[in-house]
């Protein structure tokens, strides 16, 4: 949302707010309310106070991938221009579990679930952030105390009404689908995180624009200077259609092995690589844009998605661990086997392929293994597999499925 009052404002702008503006902006979907922001920005500037900027995650997961960077990337750009970063932990909102996006009530996470998940989850984040600059909070510490009373006077000062309003609960009302009495706190106990914290913008994804909002509201309603909020886009999975989700499978995850992370990246279709370049790579605009210009003059995508590979695996673990990914990643392409996969030891020969592939742990089930190799996806030792009903004698062999997935299996 561009607010008409913005442009006004930026003749008189420094040179310095308005390059934090545009970095700001970059990739957003959505600045709330630009001109407020604006404002917070020239006062950042004359009084040496930074703005206070807050990112919350519920640890419904213990692992982050790509999707998560597309916001930690942004509140790190924001933490390099010396604004002040919260990394909230949603301990307490988790026991509520976040129905954003949600056709049925997400069950609720138990207190030992969330602690084993928020261990690795700041961990994970720093491969982001500057952790020595970031503030970490849980906020089980604000919502615990406000106890049942204070619980009562938060839920008076919004309405259901407006509550019902998120796209969400509206669409399972509709279509008759229960929504239970304590999902409809999740948007208040967000919205008091900023209170606590007197927030000056709220960073999160689309879906949570709402709880966004309400974050404003309260701080309005407690005195507050209300919070900007700036909404990033979802980024598609690997299939390019859902959300990235490590539910779905479609993820990339941020602490995977580097060949994987870069065969994952290298495994997205030639269009989708765009996407991914507008909101992972930290190259220059211009510098996307000349790429755009020469795929569209002739050049191979191929060796443009080489580089946002290289690029997303050195952020994660280093250049030479890209090149090496790269080596690998060429050498599977011909039909090579890459230095390093799992060695398995089985029992059982003669083995049904299904049950083979199964148990070297290269396939979920026997159906995915059989439907594996009916697509002409299974080798043994390079020749392709196309009997189903195969009995594999005892030996060791190299199994592989698909392009990436390789065992050495020695069977008994």
């Amino acid at each position: 949302m561009i607010d008409p009052a913005a442009p006004q404002q930026s003749s008189a702008l420094s040179d310095a707010v308005r390059q934090a503006l545009a970095i700001t902006k970059r990739g957003v979907d959505e600045l709330l309310i630009e001109s407020d922001y604006i404002q917070k920005l020239v006062r950042a500037e004359q009084t040496g106070k930074p703005l206070r900027i807050k990112l919350g995650l519920d640890p419904t997961a213990p692992d982050l991938h790509l999707g998560h960077t597309v916001v930690l990337n942004k509140l790190r750009q924001l933490q390099d221009l010396g604004h002040q970063v919260i990394f909230l932990i949603g301990d307490f909102t988790s026991m509520i579990g976040d129905p954003s996006g949600r056709n049925i009530t997400r069950p609720p996470l138990t207190k030992e679930q969330i602690e084993q998940n928020a261990r690795t989850y700041f961990a994970q984040a720093s491969l982001v952030l500057d952790k020595e600059r970031t503030e970490i909070r849980y906020n089980s510490q604000w919502c615990d105390a406000l106890g049942s009373a204070g619980m009562i006077q938060l839920a008076a000062k919004y309405t259901v009404a407006r509550i019902l309003e998120r796209d969400d609960f509206t669409k399972r009302l509709k279509a008759g689908t229960p929504i239970s009495v304590h999902e409809l706190l999740y948007p208040l106990m967000q919205g008091y995180d900023s209170v606590a914290l007197r927030s000056d913008l709220e960073l999160g994804g689309t879906d949570q624009k709402f709880n966004l909002l309400v974050g404003r509201e309260l701080q309005k309603e407690s005195g507050q200077e209300p919070q900007c909020i700036l909404t990033m886009p979802l980024l598609e999975g690997l299939d390019g259609v859902e959300k990235m989700s490590k539910s779905k499978g479609n993820y990339i995850g941020i602490t995977e092995p580097a060949n994987t992370m870069f065969a994952k990246v290298m495994s997205i279709s030639d269009d989708m690589m765009w996407r991914y370049y507008e909101l992972l790579s930290f190259r220059p605009l211009e510098e996307i844009a000349a790429f755009k210009r020469s795929a569209e003059e002739g050049r191979n995508p191929r060796d443009i998605k080489v580089l946002l590979a290289q690029e997303i695996v050195t952020r994660f673990h280093s250049a030479q661990a890209a090149g090496d990914a790269l080596a690998d990643f060429d050498n599977r392409a011909k039909g090579g086997i890459p230095d390093e996969i799992p060695d398995v030891s089985l029992a059982g020969a003669p083995l049904g392929i299904g049950q083979l592939l199964k148990q070297a742990n290269l396939c979920a089930s026997t159906s995915e293994a059989l439907r594996m190799v009916e697509q002409g996806g299974v080798r043994i030792d390079g020749a392709v597999v196309s009997d189903k009903g195969l009995k594999v004698d005892a030996g060791a062999f190299v199994l592989q499925v698909g392009k990436r997935k390789f065992a050495r299996v020695t069977l008994a």
